[in-house]
Order: structure tokens, then C-alpha cells, then sequence
């Protein structure tokens, strides 16, 4: 997905929410920068895993709402790896970590991702 649209501030204003909802603490203000402060590849990332989302539902007819809340979860964190992997050439560990290696927020979140984009699809 080369093009940038406006689609990935749905992915962006669940990500936030979730974040505030599940992360212990004070998240770091990156975490929660608006939309407009994210830097350019963010952007089309989270763009892409929408559109991955909305894909993956559609091509289910639908099906894919009986996915369990972790198996959403899991095709997110999958898909936001891939956009990690194809816009920083060397990103750290924690940016790839797999699904059992990330944090419960994180988790959660990503849960909450998929769900947000599939209210948003239907």
C-alpha cells in the first residue's frame, strides 16, 4: 500500500485507547502522540494494517468475527511486524517481538485494534 490515507487514524485512535485503558503507568507521549505527530512511515503503517484487517474480514464473508479476542489480536501484531520490517531496516527486537513476547498492554491493545477496525468495516 504505497498510497497514505486516512484509514490508519482508525487503527490510530484504537491504538490510543487502548494504550490509556491497558498500559500500567503513564505511557511514553509517543504512545499516545496524535495522529498528526506521527511520523510519515507510522502513518502508512498503520494505514496498511487497516486496510490487512479489512481485507482478511472481507475475504472471510465475514467469518473472521468468530476469532477468538487473542487470534484478532494476533493478526495485527503479524501485520504491524511486516510494515516494521518493510519500513526500518534494522528495527530493534522489542519492534518484532512475537505475540507471546510482547507485554499484556500490548496485547490487549491489538485485541482492541482489530475490533475497532471491524466495527469501523462493518
Amino acid at each position: 500500500m504505497g498510497k497514505q490515507d486516512d484509514s490508519g487514524l482508525v487503527f490510530r485512535q484504537a491504538w490510543i485507547q487502548g494504550v490509556r485503558k491497558h498500559y500500567p503507568g503513564d505511557p511514553n507521549p509517543g504512545y499516545v502522540a496524535p495522529w498528526k505527530e506521527m511520523p510519515d512511515w507510522e502513518r502508512q503503517a498503520a494505514s496498511a494494517v487497516f486496510h490487512q484487517v479489512v481485507e482478511f474480514i472481507g475475504l472471510s464473508d465475514g467469518a473472521a468475527s468468530k476469532l477468538t479476542r487473542e487470534q484478532k489480536g494476533r493478526f495485527v501484531s503479524l501485520c504491524w511486524i511486516a510494515q516494521i520490517y518493510k519500513h526500518i531496516p534494522d528495527p530493534k527486537p522489542s519492534y518484532v517481538a512475537d505475540w507471546a513476547d510482547l507485554p499484556s498492554w500490548q496485547q490487549e491493545t491489538d485485541s482492541d485494534i482489530f475490533e475497532a477496525i471491524e466495527r469501523d468495516a462493518l
